[in-house]
């Protein structure tokens, strides 16, 4: 398998993201369904904490590859949804710091919206990863 980062500017740089991943020759691929802040009941955690529930998003996303035999390395497309843009982009850092600690290059979008399955969750966190 071969991934190439398509970035035709650098702005994006800052951010930790890319603009595409061309894969070719890919053995696997995994649609994720969108991860929140839940535990393994299903309950929400970390309620009111948009950092937080981000990086439990994550933790839970993380535990859902390795189940399937991927690694957050494996992830190359990554879209999160959030009841408020301007909590979640002071909490990117930390989101953006966990990815790139594990070699993410992800092509990604930020999507803000009314309110997510349940009224304690504050982000979700889907992706796409290929092996």
């Amino acid at each position: 398998m071969e991934k190439q980062v398509i970035n035709p500017w650098t702005w994006q740089d800052r951010f930790g993201l890319v603009q595409a991943n061309k894969v070719t020759g890919a053995e696997q691929v995994l649609y994720c369904s969108g991860q929140t802040s839940v535990d393994e009941d299903g309950n929400p955690v970390n309620v009111g904490q948009m950092r937080e529930q981000a990086l439990q998003a994550i933790d839970n996303l993380e535990t859902v590859l390795r189940e399937a035999g991927f690694e957050l390395a494996d992830i190359v497309q990554v879209t999160t949804y959030v009841t408020d843009v301007d909590a979640y982009l002071q909490a990117a850092p930390a989101v953006g710091a966990r990815l790139g600690q594990a070699g993410v290059k992800r092509a990604a979008s930020l999507i803000g919206v009314a309110r997510l399955a349940l009224p304690e969750l504050l982000v979700e966190i889907h992706a796409t990863a290929v092996r």
